[in-house]
């Protein structure tokens, strides 16, 4: 039986985004594989998580693409990558939090990849004076992916409807960097 490499990872993704903590065993089981299988292709949890960040950073890339972050406004292209990003939110919240993908030299290009083309967005809104310039756009950067990565928790706990995922990002988010006009 030939066993497909990216059902086992999305089936791996959602179960770790739930449950960071779940073993080999359990991620076998959620794949509909038997453990010797799964080690087979991954050789430990290292290998499994790694090959998880090369999925997810490929699936926000393709949410970035479909996003079309430069055409239309700022505003509206923000709102869009949210709206593209919902489907890969669970597997980017548990991806941030798995330090190891962030230390020493071995850091996976794409996440410079796509914080570049988030960024770039930002500072677009920045120059086209829209987002407010006295935050950096790493930072406004680094706001989306927690505000990301919380909806995508709030949602799979049933603390907030799915629903209202798009719209409870994007408007706490614009709300904070949206620029204002300053009255004298």
């Amino acid at each position: 039986m030939s066993v497909d490499r990216e059902q086992v990872l999305r089936a791996a993704g959602a179960l770790l985004s739930r449950k960071a903590t779940a073993t080999m065993d359990e991620v076998a089981r959620a794949a509909g594989i038997g453990r010797a299988t799964l080690h087979r292709h991954f050789a430990g949890r290292d290998s499994l998580v790694r090959a998880l960040e090369d999925f997810g950073l490929r699936e926000f890339e393709a949410a970035i693409a479909a996003a079309r972050l430069d055409e239309g406004s700022a505003s509206d292209a923000l709102r869009r990558l949210i709206a593209e990003s919902e489907p890969c939110a669970g597997l980017l919240a548990f991806l941030i939090t798995e330090n190891q993908l962030f230390e020493g030299a071995d850091v996976n290009q794409g996440w410079a990849r796509v914080d570049g083309s988030v960024s770039a967005l930002v500072q677009r809104g920045q120059e086209q004076g829209v987002f407010r310039i006295d935050l950096t756009a790493a930072w406004i950067t680094e706001a989306l992916y927690g505000l990301i990565s919380s909806g995508a928790w709030s949602v799979q706990s049933g603390r907030v409807a799915a629903q209202d995922y798009q719209y409870m990002i994007a408007e706490l988010l614009l709300g904070g960097v949206t620029r204002r006009s300053v009255e004298k």
